[in-house]
């Protein structure tokens, strides 16, 4: 055996990533909650937690709260690759980090460079955000002025390094197969459909994230100078009141609803979107940001206070009301899923035509990428 190959020999393979399986409790052995928190939450701690050591430290010396809001992105996506090439490349003997990326499957391949899309493009975002105001966001700016702020923020980085730890299950847990066990997926007849399903689910929220930071930056441009300028309201915005915390959502939703389709499910990545959804919405998403919107609003425009306020009853600050079936955005944004969904069909329908034509007896992974190559 290579260097490569034994390095390797430990990343799940899953070979029935597009012919699937004819029972959702394929794995007999299933890994206890002792040894699913001493192999893969806890190391996935340590990472996060260490990064949010030296975020603390920086975000400290600079007094910058913010640096935290670049760990959120960044620190998930450093996990993933970790997990899934890093920590196998240093291990003995080694093999190129090249070498172990190609050797993972399919479906792994995909999850990786879905995690590392979603990451990239917030972590962008939130730079360039940033770099722009070339100061604090304001939320940070009011709560920096409390007494003894800065020792209480030591436990809000390490809050957010326990929610990262628990976000990051779905695209972590599929990489760590020789340590954790009892990964399970959909029936044959339906693992295509739900990988289908996963793959528009994603580019939908990853999409209703692009258009909400897009024309929310337009608008603001538009709006620089006016004495009165007016609360967005238009586009995706005119959806529910968050649609980037509402795309985010769903990007987390579809990454173990893809692992459902390819054999690489566990039970606990189900924490994955329910951790993200908890903190969006309770913790520093949509109700922090409102809760600064409307304090300074009220004191800035009494104009835009009060659109607010409308806004409020109008539309929900996360999820689509039934009405919004006939907002013509709904639509735009559920068109370009249709377009995800579509793209994954052919790619699959390509490699599976690739590997019949190696060996049409026995369709497997494998195969496939020898097919392709």
């Amino acid at each position: 055996m290579t260097a490569a190959a034994s390095a390797t020999a430990d990343i799940p393979t899953a070979e029935k990533a597009l012919n699937g399986h004819d029972s959702i409790f394929s794995n007999g052995k299933v890994t206890s909650t002792v040894g699913l928190l001493q192999n893969a939450v806890l190391p996935s701690f340590g990472l996060h937690g260490g990064l949010s050591v030296i975020a603390y430290g920086i975000a400290r010396s600079t007094n910058r709260v913010e640096i935290k809001d670049y760990l959120w992105p960044s620190g998930m996506v450093i996990n993933a690759w970790w997990t899934a090439v890093g920590r196998h490349s240093l291990a003995g003997p080694r093999a190129p980090a090249l070498e172990i990326l190609k050797s993972l499957s399919y479906s792994q391949k995909l999850l990786l460079g879905a995690v590392t899309a979603w990451g990239a493009r917030l972590f962008y975002r939130i730079v360039k955000r940033s770099v722009s105001r070339g100061k604090d966001d304001v939320r940070y700016e009011n709560v920096k002025q409390q007494s003894g702020f800065w020792n209480k923020a030591s436990l809000l980085f390490a809050l957010e390094a326990a929610f990262q730890t628990a976000i990051s299950l779905p695209f972590t847990l599929p990489f760590r197969a020789d340590s954790v066990t009892g990964f399970t997926g959909a029936p044959a007849d339906w693992a295509q459909t739900i990988r289908l399903t996963a793959a528009g689910i994603f580019t939908a929220g990853l999409a209703l994230e692009t258009l909400a930071d897009w024309q929310l930056d337009s608008h603001k441009n538009k709006e620089e100078g006016k004495q009165q300028s007016d609360l967005l309201r238009s586009g995706v915005w005119s959806i529910v009141r968050h649609p980037n915390y509402f795309g985010d959502s769903l990007v987390h939703l579809a990454f173990p609803l893809w692992n459902y389709g390819s054999q690489l499910f566990t039970w606990s990545q189900l924490l994955g979107p329910a951790a993200n959804y908890f903190f969006l919405r309770w913790i520093g998403g949509d109700r922090e940001n409102e809760a600064s919107q409307a304090e300074r609003y009220a004191k800035e425009s009494k104009s835009k206070h009060a659109q607010f306020e409308l806004y409020q009853l109008q539309k929900h600050s996360f999820w689509p009301s039934l009405f919004e079936v006939a907002n013509p955005w709904t639509w735009v944004v559920s068109g370009m899923g249709a377009a995800g969904a579509a793209a994954a069909y052919f790619y699959e329908s390509r490699i599976a035509a690739a590997a019949t034509a190696v060996n049409p007896a026995s369709l497997t992974l494998g195969e496939t990428v020898a097919g392709l190559q």
